[in-house]
């Protein structure tokens, strides 16, 4: 059924308030639409108009002045106005010729009432014509979006409701998953089909990054007639694109009905990845065996991942460690079995994002920490850079109202080939991920963490205290007596190559203030501090104090400049 939520002015000249109406030029417009019904008497109207509306006059706002009633309606017919009605009378006692000219020669219905209307009845008349269908288009929506949700709980459901899309909007419709066969509905001949398709991949790859499973539909042009993309999926991914070629201009009934297809189709996908889930989290107890380094056997490491263990283990891979905490950083208030709950949803929205980005995740779970193998699958870019995306998408999923709340911490070890070396990237990652204190970042690659790399090894509990001891001792007991900030100056200072304009800026402080600090120092650390032996132990030194104090020498938020 077409739902055209708008009249013509065919349709209004036959209804009872119009029956003394005259049409007096623009008779090839009489099927032009008219969304509304706007009483205007006042010659300046640029804000008022938006466009295919009935515009009802007296003719008060230019009455017996020609050329103000010919740029009155100029100016309806550049704003695209649906018609005008001028009420016959004092104001306006007959209609010019020229204005008769000008409405003819632009299609422009002019409707002359020869006897007084009430302006109020047509209003409301025309008005109660447009909510009474806008009603009935709902309750029709409703009816069909209720059968949607019907069909998704039965065998086949994505195809049952494709075939009612198809159906109830007598379109044309290609259903194109990201992972899967495409679906012509109804059929069409192979090379129809070939061109179809094309066209679809690649409106979907302009319009990849801009829309989002919510986005209201894309309105494109196919071969003449209106194509409406949609896509379909949830948590921000797309999961597949749902295309309309439609037989007439799309109404807001179609966007509508296209809409509550797509998600019926995207709940329908999302039970099923669930269930998916589940099942991929039960074959994968193995990988708690892998990375714990209690699957060394070969035979037995190909035994639980089957066939493609040849491929499997040929693939470059990383292993990323994830901790999951409460945005607020309180401990988490809810059930075990809501908490459980969460971090599968967690690890839905991750196996979906790495997808996305051409990674194979070998997910285990354990209390509040995920640990994902991300096998790097052949693409353009390279692996390291669309992991490095894949996990600032996971960071940025923000919509979902289960994760909205949640802040993930992430160590990535360095690439690796060959599982059994998953152990040593697993300890990798977890080291990187222990470093969130001291480095403050969300994400920390194992090779970025420089010095850090051979910190690690020495923290016995004495070598790395005795160290620190012996190139910082002065400042630490200065800062400890005296609640000065000379470590956190210092590290500042070096970290950006002694320049003291930097480092003053960074540190909140006015020029004056940084000096004094150098001073006090280079007085307690010796004037040769900034020789290169010394200065490359000072930094370690401070590298190493950070990593056995976290939250030490970090920049505060703002501070406000001394007076």
């Amino acid at each position: 059924m077409d739902w055209e939520l708008v009249f013509t002015i065919r349709e209004a000249l036959k209804r009872p308030l119009f029956s003394e109406a005259v049409l007096a030029g623009g008779r090839s417009g009489i099927d032009r639409p008219v969304r509304w019904v706007h009483v205007l008497e006042s010659t300046d109207f640029d804000g008022l108009i938006h466009g295919e509306e009935m515009i009802l006059t007296t003719g008060l706002g230019f009455h017996t002045d020609l050329p103000a009633a010919l740029s009155f309606l100029d100016s309806l017919i550049r704003k695209k106005a649906a018609c005008l009605c001028i009420e016959l009378g004092g104001y306006f006692p007959e209609v010019p010729p020229e204005m008769a000219e000008l409405a003819d020669r632009h299609d422009f219905p002019l409707i002359i009432f020869t006897k007084t209307v009430r302006f109020v009845d047509i209003t409301l008349d025309l008005h109660s014509l447009i909510i009474n269908r806008h009603h009935k288009m709902l309750q029709e929506l409703e009816s069909i979006s209720r059968e949607f949700h019907r069909l998704t709980l039965t065998s086949q459901g994505t195809v049952k409701v494709l075939q009612l899309l198809a159906k109830s909007s007598r379109a044309q419709l290609l259903y194109l998953p990201i992972q899967g066969k495409p679906q012509f509905l109804p059929a069409l001949p192979p090379e129809e089909q070939a061109a179809l398709l094309h066209y679809a991949l690649r409106l979907a790859e302009e319009e990849d990054h801009a829309s989002q499973p919510d986005a209201s539909p894309v309105i494109r042009d196919y071969r003449g007639r209106p194509a409406l993309l949609k896509p379909v999926g949830a948590h921000d991914q797309t999961w597949a694109y749902l295309l309309m070629i439609c037989p007439h201009k799309p109404q807001e009934f179609d966007c509508l009905l296209l809409d509550s297809a797509s998600l019926s189709i995207a709940q329908e996908l999302l039970r099923t990845r669930y269930m998916e889930e589940r099942k991929l989290f039960s074959e994968n107890l193995w990988v708690d065996e892998l990375i714990g380094g209690r699957l060394e056997d070969e035979n037995r490491l190909k035994s639980v991942i089957g066939p493609d263990y040849g491929v499997v283990n040929e693939l470059n891979y990383r292993v990323c460690l994830i901790e999951i905490e409460h945005a607020s950083g309180a401990p988490w208030s809810g059930s075990e079995n809501e908490w459980e709950a969460v971090t599968f949803h967690l690890s839905l929205i991750l196996r979906s994002i790495f997808e996305k980005y051409s990674l194979r995740p070998l997910l285990t779970r354990r209390n509040n920490r995920l640990t994902v193998i991300a096998l790097d699958l052949p693409a353009k870019l390279p692996g390291r850079a669309r992991l490095q995306q894949a996990l600032e998408a996971l960071q940025n999923v923000r919509s979902d109202e289960k994760v909205k709340d949640l802040q993930l911490i992430i160590g990535v070890s360095t690439s690796r080939t060959g599982l059994r070396e998953a152990p040593a990237g697993y300890r990798e990652a977890a080291q990187a991920l222990s470093l969130h204190g001291c480095r403050r970042q969300s994400t920390l690659f194992y090779e970025e963490l420089g010095v850090f790399q051979l910190l690690l090894g020495l923290n016995d509990g004495r070598t790395l205290q005795s160290f620190v001891r012996t190139y910082l001792g002065p400042l630490i007991d200065h800062d400890r007596q005296k609640g000065s900030e000379l470590l956190l100056t210092l590290r500042v200072y070096l970290d950006h190559d002694g320049s003291k304009q930097i480092a003053a800026r960074k540190l909140f402080i006015v020029r004056q203030s940084l000096y004094y600090r150098l001073d006090k120092i280079t007085e307690l650390l010796g004037p040769d501090f900034m020789s290169p032996e010394n200065r490359i132990s000072i930094q370690v030194a401070l590298r190493a104090y950070q990593f056995l104090y976290d939250g030490k020498l970090t920049l505060p938020d703002s501070r406000s400049l001394p007076m």
